[in-house]
């Protein structure tokens, strides 16, 4: 398949035939993928609709490699994760792959690159390293070729110079939920020029906020109207984003399917909360159907809301938010 094909779906016809193409190479070709499929005795030659693909539990990504066989590693990502927990891995046999896709994602919901000032507020990240999300801003940053464009500390003695100089400039400031919350507490600045954007998490620093809590903190102390956000993570090539409210929308070659909690064959209708199924089409060489453990809604054909986890699952770097209701 020529991967660029993925990134110039118009429709969800278009995105089904790509995703059955891809089902089927990835059973053919992902060990553990065909042997989970396998024991569900499903005939893959009757599969026409991608609501019919089985999805792979998100766990797998822990304990197994999930890439295709004939694939050889370039880049593994690792999931951020406590002192005691198994942290997930995302085999990346092509780069290029990921920095397509998270660039033809960046191009639809902001723009150019080269049009902002990128600020990065993601400390833990750092502290772990081998994070997709580091990978990405790293890359995005350097494509503004602005010499402002830089990874920030709350220690740092310079932030308040740095962030001073840049009140009234188009800055994309990109943070994690816990630092954020640290940077407003620091300084009182009026950042209502930036565009904020969290990623989620308190990676055990801060208790856990439903993100309206949350967004409505930093837009009182930033002085802003809208916080955005960003949906992604270690097991996705993809990213869905926010601007407003906590409604996130996805790029065309990546879809949103919400399963019933008890029964997770079974999808339910928009408006429903229930777990959400990934397909991510830009995950060629590893999985594009993952069974995740967030609960959400969706809103209609391309948007929807994160409303918390599973009761018993592991604390994920991004977008761990408590059930609001």
């Amino acid at each position: 398949m020529d991967i660029t094909e993925i990134f110039k779906i118009e429709n969800e016809e278009e995105f089904n035939t790509i995703a059955i193409e891809t089902f089927k190479n990835q059973y053919r070709s992902i060990e553990v993928y065909k042997k989970y499929i396998d024991t569900r005795g499903l005939d893959i030659n009757k599969v026409d609709h991608f609501k019919e693909i089985p999805f792979l539990p998100i766990e797998f990504f822990k304990t197994f490699s999930i890439k295709t066989s004939k694939k050889s590693t370039q880049k593994t990502f690792m999931s951020s994760g406590t002192t005691n927990s198994l942290r997930s891995k995302h085999h990346v046999t092509d780069l290029s792959i990921y920095e397509s896709s998270f660039l033809e994602c960046f191009y639809r919901f902001y723009g150019n690159p080269k049009d902002w000032i990128i600020l990065s507020l993601l400390p833990s990240y750092i502290e772990q390293g081998d994070s997709s999300l580091i990978y990405m801003v790293n890359h995005l940053m350097k494509m503004t070729k602005n010499k402002n464009s830089q990874f920030i500390n709350i220690d740092n003695e310079n932030l308040h110079d740095i962030i001073t100089k840049l009140v009234d400039k188009k800055v994309l400031l990109i943070g994690v939920s816990y630092a954020l919350l640290d940077l407003s507490e620091k300084f009182n600045f009026d950042l209502s020029k930036w565009t904020i954007m969290e990623t989620g998490g308190m990676k055990g620093r801060r208790k856990e906020l439903i993100r309206s809590e949350l967004h409505s903190i930093l837009n009182n102390a930033f002085q802003t109207h809208q916080i955005h956000s960003e949906y992604g993570m270690t097991e996705l090539l993809s990213q869905a984003y926010s601007s407003k409210e906590g409604v996130f929308t996805t790029p065309p070659w990546m879809k949103i399917l919400v399963r019933e909690v008890n029964d997770p064959f079974n999808y339910i209708d928009n408006g429903k909360t229930g777990g959400l199924n990934i397909i991510d089409l830009a995950n060629q060489n590893s999985c594009s159907f993952i069974e995740t453990k967030d609960l959400g809604r969706k809103i209609n054909t391309n948007d929807f809301e994160i409303s918390g986890r599973f009761d018993q699952s592991d604390i994920r770097g991004c977008n761990l938010m408590n059930i609001a209701n």
